[in-house]
Parts: structure tokens; C-alpha cells; sequence
């Protein structure tokens, strides 16, 4: 299995109460052929306490098995080298056999919440990124730094940008 990067989106609400289009463009987004919603757990807790979680993903049962397998091989590389890629590979099969989730990882999400509010954690695969990653990587590119700009990060430019102006107008 070819996996693309890999980006996690972890999301804050102010309120348990889901917002009516959320669901909806998150569906949407799941019929692109560019991304994969690999896993995304939803965790709602309520002003009483009780929480309720929804997971979902994209992938088959199969898929799950391959995917658990890669990371697993991945993380024991790093931990033992080639043995531990090999027990981090049969470490990662099994655990998606037998169903552990994002939300068996998270289950601390529960407390940290606080009741009245809920969170969202999603891990999204950039399919379409799979063939430039690749031929990046081919030529010999290096990945030097990797961000994502928001629009509130270009207002702080600005911000910032203002703020030196007005301190250069002063002297």
C-alpha cells in the first residue's frame, strides 16, 4: 500500500451541539479522489458528562490490517532498526486485527474536554501528493521545512508588518 502524507487535524467546538453542515462536508470531502480520510474521531461530551465518540475512516478492513503494519514497521525501524522494523510490522498488523482505533489512542480526549464542548481529530491522506513526493524524492529534494498558512497567519504578518513600520516612523 502507497500512502501519501499524512496530515492530523485536531479541532475544538465551544459547544456539544453538532453543526448542521459539518457532517455534510466532511462527506463531500471523502468523495475526492485526492484525499483519504484514514480515521477521524469525533468525541461529544455534554453539559451532564456523558460523551458520546463517533470514528470513521475510509479504509477497509484490509487496508486498515496494511496500514497498521506500515506504521507499526516504521516506528520499530526507529526503535530497533531492521529487527525492530520487522516486530513493529507483525506489533502493527495485529493491533488492526484485532480493531484498536485512533479513538483506543485518544481516549484521553475524553477528560480533556470539557463538558458542553466537543473535538474532532482526523487523520487525512494527500493522495494526490503520492506521484510529486515521489519524483521530489527521485531527483534528490529534501524536505526542508513543511507548514500550513492560514489566513490568520498572514493578518499576524500584517500585524507584525504595521507594528515595525509605525516603531521605524518614531525614530
Amino acid at each position: 500500500m502507497q500512502i501519501g502524507p499524512v496530515q492530523v487535524v485536531v479541532v475544538g467546538y465551544d459547544s456539544d451541539e453538532p453543526h448542521p453542515g459539518l457532517r455534510a462536508e466532511v462527506e463531500r470531502l471523502r468523495d475526492e479522489p485526492g484525499i483519504r480520510l484514514l480515521d477521524l474521531l469525533h468525541v461529544r461530551k455534554h453539559a451532564d458528562g456523558q460523551v458520546e465518540r463517533l470514528e470513521v475512516s475510509d479504509l477497509s478492513a484490509d487496508e486498515t490490517v496494511e496500514l497498521g503494519a506500515t506504521v507499526g514497521a516504521l516506528i520499530g525501524l526507529g526503535a530497533g532498526g531492521e529487527d525492530g522494523a520487522e516486530q513493529g510490522a507483525i506489533a502493527g498488523a495485529i493491533a488492526a486485527e484485532e480493531g484498536k482505533t485512533l479513538g483506543d489512542d485518544l481516549w484521553f480526549l475524553d477528560d480533556a474536554i470539557p463538558p458542553g464542548s466537543a473535538a474532532t481529530v482526523a487523520l487525512i491522506e494527500h493522495r494526490w501528493a503520492i506521484a510529486l513526493r515521489d519524483e521530489l524524492r527521485d531527483a534528490g529534494g529534501t524536505l526542508l521545512a513543511d507548514a500550513w498558512i492560514h489566513p490568520s497567519d498572514l493578518v499576524a504578518i500584517g500585524l507584525v508588518s504595521a507594528a515595525d513600520a509605525e516603531r521605524e516612523l518614531m525614530f
